[in-house]
């Protein structure tokens, strides 16, 4: 059983955030039909590693998505979305403030039509403000949030991430609006809209740095792999050349790990008994830690470090994850048929419930590849899908 198979949901957008929202949903159960230009696609096409000119990261975005090329700047376009938001439960797009409406698809008129359905809308900036009609992306975001001004070394310049971080977090925050509003339309039997902007997700996971700006004038500087809040936490190198990451975010673990490595008279000191305590003497605690773990190898000092409950990890690259005994008990990763490359590795479902699992159906398919049989379900006959084929108004 599947908790989502009853909804239908629309997915207009493109890149990662809104589309990765969609598959979300779609690994539990919903009926989700992407929507594509006929020429263009989607670029996330056309983004990172690809096998025979098949991207790899599109076959997990729009996996269980059922994939339909439309124009929807064509009139007959516009009806058959207007045709499908009749019959679905949400409306995922992420156009520019104004390009809905321009196109005569207002989200109020689609919702006169369907006073049940959502429509989910992100955009880089909201769909109000000064900066509301710009082009935006995670990268805009993650500089404007603060997070690039406090990454990296402290003598280095802000560093931005290696990968759509920003859009990640719009993409979980967006699914869980999506479900909230579900769950409200069970009480009122309306749908709603709901406005996400990329740049505000990303600062619920950079702490509360407004609250300490406004009350004590802080401005989070870089830190390279130390921590602003407690300490010791670093990367460290070990004489076999690993690196391992410890974290001490719990007093007690603080007190195993310096008591570990040969110090525990650290313990007795004042200033020991709280993080902001322990960032203060950072430089004494990483010499005493980082010189006991570049002792010894990378096996020793975590097994060392499990025997005393403390919190180590090993800094892995994909070549780790893939042999890595956890994730393999978890089945994090998982083999997919596809009709293109044979099989496909990705990551499984984000997380596992007892009675109602999520599951991958299928990867993300070819380019319209199931556009006849959305307008079929929509009573369009095949003579007339031909027509709109031919008009190249469907792909």
């Amino acid at each position: 059983m599947t908790s989502l198979a009853d909804l239908r949901v629309i997915d207009a957008a493109t890149l990662f955030a809104g589309p990765s929202a969609a598959m979300m949903l779609g690994d539990f159960g919903a009926d989700v039909i992407k929507i594509e230009h006929p020429r263009r696609g989607d670029p996330s096409r056309g983004h990172g590693a690809a096998v025979d000119g098949v991207g790899l990261w599109w076959k997990t975005l729009s996996r269980n998505k059922r994939a339909a090329a439309v124009d929807l700047s064509r009139e007959e376009g516009q009806e058959i979305l207007r045709r499908l938001a009749d019959r679905s439960d949400v409306l995922i797009e992420n156009f520019r403030p104004g390009t809905l409406e321009r196109w005569n698809l207002d989200p109020a008129d689609l919702m006169a039509r369907n006073p049940r359905l959502i429509v989910a809308r992100m955009t880089g900036f909201g769909q109000f403000g000064p900066m509301a009609g710009r082009p935006g992306f995670g990268t805009l975001a993650e500089a404007m949030s603060g997070f690039a001004a406090m990454t990296g070394e402290p003598d280095g310049p802000p560093t931005l991430p290696p990968l759509a971080l920003a859009d990640g977090i719009a993409g979980l925050a967006l699914s869980y609006a999506i479900m909230v509003a579900l769950h409200a339309r069970e009480r009122t039997g309306r749908g709603q809209v709901i406005d996400v902007a990329i740049i505000e997700p990303i600062l619920g996971l950079l702490g509360p740095q407004m609250s300490a700006y406004k009350a004590l004038g802080v401005v989070p500087r870089r830190t390279g792999n130390r921590s602003s809040s407690n300490a010791p936490r670093n990367a460290y190198r070990t004489r076999d050349g690993r690196w391992l990451a410890i974290s001490t975010s719990a007093q007690a673990i603080a007190e195993r790990v310096v008591t570990l490595v040969g110090r525990p008279d650290l313990v007795e000191q004042p200033w020991f008994g709280s993080g902001a305590g322990r960032v203060e003497h950072v430089d004494e605690l990483d010499e005493a830690v980082a010189g006991w773990i570049a002792e010894r190898d990378a096996a020793e000092v975590v097994a060392r470090f499990e025997e005393a409950q403390a919190a180590v990890a090993p800094i892995y690259d994909v070549s780790d994850l893939a042999t890595d005994p956890q994730y393999a008990a978890l089945d994090t990763f998982v083999e997919v048929p596809d009709a293109e490359l044979g099989s496909v590795t990705m990551q499984n479902v984000l997380f596992r419930m007892s009675d109602t699992p999520g599951e991958i159906r299928w990867p993300g398919r070819p380019l319209g590849r199931d556009t006849d049989e959305v307008l079929g379900e929509l009573d369009y006959t095949g003579e007339r899908i031909a027509e709109l084929r031919e008009a190249g108004v469907i792909g």
